[in-house]
């Protein structure tokens, strides 16, 4: 710190030098010096679904055309907070509407893509409390964003390995004879990979309830 301190009070002349940095306090000698010898731009950040949508309308109100309001709560309920996908969806459906004063809920739905993953383990958090419903709405948009069934397959043996011996030590075999015959139907193509795996989390939480209630 006491280099870079010297190196800001006396600068390289033909270096170009720029820091990121999240949080800073304010308080600080590096900071107060930083004020004095750089120029400090704060850029903020989308951390909120509230910032998502005004970054939305405030994007497409800087292209002089209107949106609904609905429009741009659907862009930032499918993107999340996730900055790259919201400028794609936004530019993407700024270029689909070009020439239109305004843009409509239909134009939007025409355009955005399924919703965000937001927490890629929150399927197995889920599976974890036993929560059927929410497991599988996890699992959905893990599909529809992409994720190979493989993969997934993958996550769901990592949580049978490492957390049912402590959680579910009695549900441990056959949770593990569940994961082999997912897979074996998946390789040999014995059904849709979205019903496979929906069963197999299906069954992963029946067996955590089943311990809950005392049955194991």
């Amino acid at each position: 710190m006491d280099e870079i301190e010297e190196l800001l009070k006396r600068p390289e002349p033909q270096t170009a030098l720029v820091f990121v940095a999240g949080t800073l306090d304010k308080r600080s000698r590096m900071f107060k010096l930083l004020s004095k010898q750089a120029t400090l731009v704060e850029c903020g950040a989308i951390e909120t679904l509230a910032d998502a949508e005004r970054w939305v309308r405030n994007r497409v109100a800087a292209a002089s055309v209107q949106m609904e309001p609905a429009g741009a709560r659907l862009i930032a309920e499918r993107a999340g907070t996730d900055v790259r996908r919201l400028r794609n969806d936004t530019d993407r459906l700024l270029l689909y509407a070009l020439g239109q004063k305004s843009i409509s809920m239909e134009d939007v739905r025409e355009i955005v893509g399924p919703a965000s993953l937001q927490d890629d383990w929150a399927m197995t958090n889920a599976i974890e409390a036993a929560d059927t419903a929410t497991a599988l709405k996890q699992l959905a948009l893990m599909l529809d964003s992409g994720a190979a069934a493989e993969k997934i397959l993958g996550q769901l043996g990592w949580l049978v390995r490492t957390k049912f011996p402590m959680l579910s030590p009695a549900t441990l075999r056959p949770s593990i004879e569940a994961l082999f015959r997912t897979d074996l139907d998946l390789k040999r193509s014995a059904g849709e990979p979205r019903v496979l795996l929906e069963r197999l989390v299906v069954e992963l939480c029946g067996g955590r309830r089943g311990r809950s209630g005392g049955r194991f």
